[in-house]
């Protein structure tokens, strides 16, 4: 049996009674009690996630820009500021998403990416080979001696600049998708929450020190559960379960993401624009009593479709999920879910479920 991997905050999990589970190959905490608990503190207060599994891969060199213009589907051109960030997926040939991942421009020899913990070795693989093959003979160092922690809800700004004595300087000019690096220390004003809040790295060794501090500033641990629940109220797609190398982003919710309209040509554009676009995802309201959950069967009046992420929603107190169905069902229409053998009624909704502590549905 292979022994799972762990991130520095490991043993402060332990010490806080943290339900570990394996995740991805990570030993991680999937809660510290109540899960409903948890997701609601998020939403009211300041949450602290452990996301050091997550991999920070630096890629340095001359022609960084020009490597990035080829390797993803979003347009690295917008970066023009100096830690700006980008959202983006990188594809493969046939246009399928090999993983989402967060570009920050530093500066013209130094753009660092953060990509997926399940993703990241295939993902560095991609990259070396194409890196290979375009001869652009680029560094491409992961930073596994980074530990990564998120610091998510209304709170999270001010929790960050007790536990930082002097950051209210920077956080106060930070921009929502901006990052500064301060020495080895970085500061990312994003999350997967919907909610405001910060993705600080720190030295590995600093990373306990760093946590005690947020945590008696007033922010809570929070596991993998509520991270799930919170993202997919926020209408934030999962990899491996919204989309995946067989998935188009155009059929996953992401042609925002995929810059066709430049000439501009980068890894899997000729399938795309070649590939017949057929489904969409969409979000779902349960009308029903039940609970929606991934791979049950949609029916729609245009043929079926299936639910990529379902949960029930603390903040809502309803059933939602995302799902892929056919173009042509428009916001409002009611469709059938297959769940133990029974039909139930859903309505089809324009996601996010929830923003900023609101209920938008």
């Amino acid at each position: 049996m292979t022994e799972l991997k762990t991130t520095p905050l490991n043993a402060t999990h332990r010490e806080l009674n943290a339900k570990m589970v394996d995740f991805g190959g990570w030993d991680m905490p999937v809660n510290y009690g109540s899960q409903i608990e948890e997701h609601h503190i998020v939403r009211t207060g300041c949450g602290l996630f452990d996301v050091s599994h997550m991999l920070p891969l630096d890629i340095r060199g001359e022609n960084v820009r020009g490597f990035l213009r080829k390797l993803v589907a979003n347009n690295v051109d917008k970066l023009q500021v100096s830690g700006k960030a980008l959202y983006s997926c990188m594809l493969n040939e046939a246009g399928g998403v090999i993983d989402d991942l967060i570009i920050y421009f530093m500066d013209e020899s130094w753009f660092r990416l953060v990509v997926n913990a399940g993703t990241a070795e295939k993902d560095l693989a991609w990259m070396e080979k194409m890196n290979a093959e375009w001869g652009m003979n680029l560094a491409l160092t992961p930073r596994r001696d980074l530990a990564m922690v998120a610091i998510q809800g209304p709170d999270a700004k001010k929790v960050l600049d007790a536990a930082m004595p002097g950051a209210d300087s920077l956080t106060e000019t930070l921009k929502p998708f901006n990052a500064a690096a301060l020495g080895e220390m970085f500061i990312a004003r994003t999350g997967y929450t919907g909610e405001d809040g910060f993705e600080v790295m720190v030295l590995a060794k600093s990373a306990p020190f760093f946590w005690k501090a947020l945590m008696e500033a007033g922010g809570k641990p929070i596991g993998l559960g509520a991270r799930d629940t919170l993202r997919l109220e926020a209408g934030m797609n999962l990899y491996g379960q919204d989309m995946d190398e067989t998935t188009s982003p155009l059929e996953s919710g992401l042609a925002w993401t995929v810059d066709l309209k430049t000439a501009r040509d980068f890894v899997g554009r000729k399938a795309l624009e070649a590939s017949e676009v057929t489904k969409q995802l969409v979000g779902l309201v349960l009308l029903d009593k039940g609970v929606l959950r991934s791979h049950q069967n949609v029916f729609t009046r245009h043929g079926e479709g299936e639910i990529t992420s379902g949960t029930f929603s603390p903040t809502m107190q309803q059933s939602v999920a995302l799902a892929r169905i056919p173009l042509g069902i428009a916001p409002g229409e009611e469709v059938e879910v297959e769940i133990r053998d029974k039909k139930l009624k859903a309505k089809v909704v324009k996601y996010p479920f929830v923003r900023n502590g609101k209920v938008l549905i």
